[in-house]
């Protein structure tokens, strides 16, 4: 028999934000013509429990993140309109999107630990 979850709308949340996250990405990739938007990457979406706003975690690879943000702000309503044609919930969020630096952090975190073991393997070999 399988288990009742404690506490099914969370769950739902987070389904409807991975959607989301799919979503968007395909819309961004394909219907989006914005030259400021280069190669976006989102990371996360978080979605407020009664659905009506979502914050969008996202990455740029290629090109100025504060120009691709700006620009992706500005095809927010655009962008929900595809969802609404997608998703099949009664309130589509409105989208916030926000640079997320994690990705950027992380290859900082990692040249610091290749330094401080390379460093390591001179002073043992000394």
């Amino acid at each position: 028999m399988a288990t009742r979850r404690k506490n099914p709308t969370i769950n739902r949340g987070y389904r409807v934000a991975d959607q989301i996250q799919r979503d968007l990405s395909a819309l961004i990739a394909r219907e989006l013509k914005d030259p400021r938007v280069g190669m976006v990457t989102i990371q996360s979406v978080e979605v407020t429990p009664d659905y009506a706003h979502a914050k969008v975690f996202v990455s740029v690879l290629v090109g100025s993140a504060e120009e691709t943000v700006e620009a992706l702000n500005q095809a927010a309503g655009f962008l929900r309109n595809g969802l609404f044609k997608r998703l099949h919930i009664h309130t589509v969020p409105t989208l916030h999107f926000i640079f997320d630096r994690t990705p950027e952090r992380a290859a900082d975190m990692n040249a610091l630990i290749a330094k401080a073991v390379e460093s390591r393997g001179k002073d043992e070999t000394e």
